[in-house]
């Protein structure tokens, strides 16, 4: 009897054991991975404050970012599967669908545009760009179509009256604007734009004033990665949206400005100035990190005028943009503010 119950409790033993590994093979299985975002100027503010504020311990999220020079090389990265999720100009994404024929989806907003095209000190009028070279980070996407549509308000088209060189980033093309004095312009947005003004050069029109909202930097993804790993991205989403909640918070503006200065090397005057223009001007941080409808949508009506693309006639939004990976963020980052 007792050496039946010695087998009965081994037997126990044993099958307790092999439920405990399988857990723990489980768990290593289910757990999510490391997020890897693809971006063009280094960490954006929003991960930095997810970071120190805990809110990507908060939701489980490790995720890490790597910097490219520019959204030609972005792109084919994320096309490869050598990076994750994205954080750019959500063209580029629409770009990559139409252009490359990748399936990419846009998950979430997180800032418009306050691009203005800046010229060298001499230049007066977008007339005087006739016969100039002006700088940008890829030809065919984002704010170099908000460049054309500026200078086809004088009647002015790429090719025929101007070169486009691709450069790089935006401070990139600060950098060359200041050495080349050839470059006549480039689109610039802050902090480079402020910067770029207090050096002297001249500022011949705004994005909002001449296009609109613009649904600038966003999240994307490629779409099977994105809904293969859904939990994992909602939850990264759901921190950013915390962390941009932080960020616009009125309460914690000498807090973002001294992140600027600290981890964005930003003069305390630029780094103040910056804060003006993204948190209180239109074109700036989106509540919440919400896409702007209105400003995909001009992404879309740009990309035919200028492009040419879809026969001049854009499609719906809902091509490219997936709301239920932002809904179910929202609800998961609830009572935040």
């Amino acid at each position: 009897m007792h050496m039946e119950r010695r087998i009965g409790l081994a037997i126990v033993a044993m099958v307790a054991a092999l439920l405990l590994i399988n857990m723990s093979l489980t768990a290593q299985t289910t757990a999510p991975k490391k997020i890897k975002l693809l971006t063009l100027l280094g960490k954006p503010l929003q991960f930095v404050i997810a970071e120190k504020q805990g809110y990507f311990a908060k939701h489980g999220v490790t995720a890490e970012t790597e910097n490219l020079p520019s959204s030609d090389v972005l792109r084919t990265n994320l096309a490869n599967g050598n990076g994750d999720l994205a954080y750019l100009a959500v063209d580029n994404a629409v770009a990559m669908v139409e252009l490359a024929h990748q399936d990419m989806v846009i998950l979430m907003g997180g800032e418009g545009s306050q691009n203005e095209l800046v010229v060298q000190s001499e230049i007066k009028s977008l007339e005087e760009l006739r016969g100039k070279t002006l700088i940008v980070d890829a030809p065919n996407t984002a704010y170099a179509l908000q460049m054309k549509r500026i200078l086809l308000t004088k009647g002015l088209q790429v090719v025929r009256d101007y070169e486009m060189k691709p450069i790089g980033g935006t401070p990139q093309r600060l950098i060359a604007m200041r050495e080349h004095k050839e470059y006549a312009g480039s689109m610039l947005g802050p902090p480079s734009l402020i910067i770029a003004k207090q050096e002297g050069f001249v500022s011949l029109a705004k994005v909002q004033d001449v296009i609109g909202p613009y649904q600038a930097a966003g999240y994307f993804a490629q779409r099977k990665w994105a809904l293969d790993n859904k939990d994992n991205v909602e939850n990264y989403l759901a921190a950013i949206i915390e962390a941009q909640r932080w960020l616009m918070d009125p309460a914690n503006k000498q807090q973002v400005i001294d992140l600027w200065i600290s981890e964005f090397h930003m003069k305390p005057e630029i780094a103040a100035a910056t804060y003006e223009s993204s948190v209180n001007a239109p074109g700036g941080f989106e509540k919440d990190a919400a896409l702007d409808i209105d400003g995909l949508k001009n992404v879309l009506k740009l990309r035919a005028e200028m492009e040419g693309q879809w026969g001049g006639h854009p499609p719906g939004v809902e091509k490219y943009y997936d709301p239920s990976f932002y809904n179910d963020a929202l609800k998961k980052a609830s009572g935040t503010k």
